[in-house]
């Protein structure tokens, strides 16, 4: 049995399972599921969300693993990977550096820690640092195009 063939019944099984959930969820409707949850009672929707969390995982493992794979069978192509990961560590590094936190109040209450503040500060600044990278690398593309 190939892997493609486990894959397809897995996927069967797994969207039979949440056609199965989903139409016990409809049947069951809105105000009966509202009244167990205020009780406390998720025992409706928790099989589909624990289905859909299997899913989920299922697919960043194969993901993940196909991967790996696909990198460590050709060396070239790890080489490129862990350059490229190599430079997204160095991008993630210059924002940090560039980012400061402040404590900062939540509106449930709790505070934002510093540490917690600059981590969030960071994330914005590694996607605009990426963002310019890319628009500059699509400008450069087009123009070193645009005169050949």
């Amino acid at each position: 049995m190939n892997f493609q063939k486990i894959v397809k019944i897995v996927a069967g099984i797994l969207g039979g399972l949440g056609v199965i959930f989903l139409f016990r969820i409809l049947g069951v409707g809105d105000d009966e599921i509202k009244m167990a949850a205020a009780m406390g009672d998720y025992g409706t929707v928790s099989p589909l969300i624990t289905i859909a969390q299997l899913i989920l995982y299922v697919s960043v493992a194969a993901t993940v693993i196909f991967s790996l794979r696909t990198l460590f069978g050709d060396p070239q192509k790890l080489k490129k990977a862990l350059i490229s990961v190599g430079f997204l560590l160095v991008v993630v590094g210059i924002a940090y550096v560039s980012s400061t936190g402040v404590e900062t109040p939540l509106k449930d209450g709790e505070v934002l820690s510093a540490s917690g503040s600059r981590w969030v500060g960071t994330g914005i600044r590694v996607f605009y640092y990426l963002a310019i990278i890319a628009i500059g690398a699509m400008v450069f593309a087009s123009a070193k195009k645009l005169t050949k």
